[in-house]
């Protein structure tokens, strides 16, 4: 398997693995699609890497910015992050997270966040910290990777796409 940046021409294919993976799962509201699309739209997926198999997109994850109150710089929020529903449970999502991880960490980033199931992301470094609050998520499932020695605290927003239309 190959992780790359995704080009113009995965964005279909992007479409249609994020569709299918969150297809009918009763912790989405079907907005994956929109979101990625909005944030490629307005300049902010700071990372989008795509998961290669066989010559064929099997997965994607996208990294983008988020805001901190009171400011702390250099943080961004992984997701959405999808797999082809036949080849889920085979390393790819996985792989997708550390790759791009170390992305971040190589271009100076002070820490990624998160809202997703703490069994997933706990073997990545992502831990739940109540110095950082998400609202409108249970803080079980909002979670933090500090990248840097400095520590934050304060209210976590993201990007506007991730907000209604």
């Amino acid at each position: 398997m190959i992780i790359r940046p995704e080009t113009e021409g995965d964005r279909e294919t992007i479409r249609q693995i994020t569709e299918a993976a969150f297809a009918g799962q009763p912790y989405s509201d079907q907005t994956e699609v929109r979101i990625i699309e909005r944030l490629r739209a307005e300049g902010a997926l700071t990372l989008s890497l795509v998961a290669v198999e066989d010559a064929e997109v099997i997965g994607h994850i996208a990294f983008s910015p988020v805001t901190i109150t009171p400011v702390a710089a250099g943080w961004y929020g992984l997701g959405p992050v999808s797999v082809r529903p036949d080849r889920q449970g085979r390393g790819t999502g996985s792989s997708l997270v550390r790759q791009g991880l170390d992305r971040l960490r190589n271009i100076g980033a002070s820490g990624c966040v998160l809202a997703g199931n703490p069994a997933f992301y706990r073997r990545f470094g992502f831990r739940n910290d109540p110095a950082l609050v998400f609202a409108g998520c249970a803080p079980q499932y909002f979670m933090v990777l500090p990248l840097s020695r400095t520590l934050v605290s304060g209210t976590v927003s993201y990007h506007p796409a991730f907000g209604p239309v």
